[in-house]
């Protein structure tokens, strides 16, 4: 049998990826963090599309992780949530998006036929 290429001969190393951000719901809700200086629940529900549920789930994860702070306070008697980046999340971010662009600039250009 001829023997191919080892993965490591073809591709270059994949640099290591932050799961917790990886995720795509998460990844949606610190894109929009990214990019704004705080944001309330409210927003990021109709943005990202995700239930109350699920959008409370990630951000517990997030929260968790040290990537997102968690501001709760009453506006008129109503509860009001507001969230924003970390410094430590803002950091976490910004090498993940960094580690795709490795990624994705180390693929070929074109894909290679098998014969």
């Amino acid at each position: 049998m001829k023997s191919d290429k080892t993965k490591d001969e073809e591709l270059p190393a994949i640099p290591e990826i932050d799961k917790v951000i990886h995720e795509p719901a998460r990844l949606d809700i610190m894109a929009y963090l990214f990019v704004v200086d705080s944001a309330d629940f409210l927003f990021l529900q109709r943005q990202t599309g995700l239930t109350w549920g699920n959008l409370s789930s990630h951000i517990s994860k997030l929260e968790t992780a040290g990537y997102v702070e968690v501001k709760k306070e009453f506006l008129d008697k109503k509860p009001h949530t507001t969230l924003q980046l970390t410094n430590k999340g803002r950091t976490a971010f910004e090498k993940y998006r960094q580690s795709m662009i490795q990624i994705f600039n180390k693929l070929p250009k074109h894909m290679r036929q098998h014969h």
